[in-house]
């Protein structure tokens, strides 16, 4: 399939992609147009990925952030509530709904904890989710495995190291963004050492 992306309204290429170029040395021309083209790849890649997500959600019947809690439940097998809010950035409570819903629908079941029985776990019914919901994601895993057969061990576990240090970075900014917003400075409060009248 072409890789057709629309142009940014009222923008260059270079004006576009400017950005992402100059924390890796704007001063060195080739070093900023692979930049550019990392920052682009990285760009199209997410929103194919929150493409794919809500495509495959909707062919599922779940949607799509009950469907990424389940993906993140599925490394594990069990989670407490407490413990997939935290790995997703949701409230307990958003949580709370997520799991019903996903019981619901049968992907998931509560459940005491045998090593502490006042702790309830999530769990996934792996049968369930192999039935519903791999068949989803199979033809995509298997071109991603025909795709990395060209590759070397090496290569790979460069690949691998990449997406683990991009994980921490999402990760770390996804908390960022799901915190409580600061308030903004005042410009006009003396007491602000940002303010114009300080």
């Amino acid at each position: 399939m072409p890789d057709q992306w629309p142009e940014p309204p009222g923008r260059s290429d270079e004006a576009w992609d400017l950005p992402w170029a100059e924390p890796f040395g704007i001063d060195r021309p080739e070093r900023a147009r692979l930049a550019a083209e990392f920052g682009a790849a990285v760009r199209r890649t997410a929103s194919l990925f929150q493409l794919i997500g809500q495509a495959s959600a909707d062919r599922v019947g779940l949607n799509a952030t009950d469907l990424n809690c389940l993906n993140i439940l599925s490394f594990t097998g069990k989670m407490t509530a407490g413990e997939l809010a935290k790995a997703t950035g949701l409230t307990t409570a958003s949580i709370t709904g997520v799991a019903d819903r996903l019981e619901e629908a049968g992907y998931v079941r509560r459940e005491r904890d045998p090593a502490d029985r006042r702790r309830v776990v999530i769990r996934l019914v792996l049968e369930k989710a192999l039935q519903n919901v791999a068949p989803v994601f199979l033809p995509m895993v298997r071109d991603w495995q025909a795709m990395t057969s060209g590759y070397t061990d090496d290569e790979l576990r460069l690949i691998v190291d990449f997406y683990s240090q991009m994980a921490e970075v999402i990760r770390e900014h996804l908390f960022r963004l799901r915190a409580p917003a600061e308030p903004a400075a005042d410009p006009t409060d003396p007491a602000d050492p940002g303010s114009s009248n300080g």
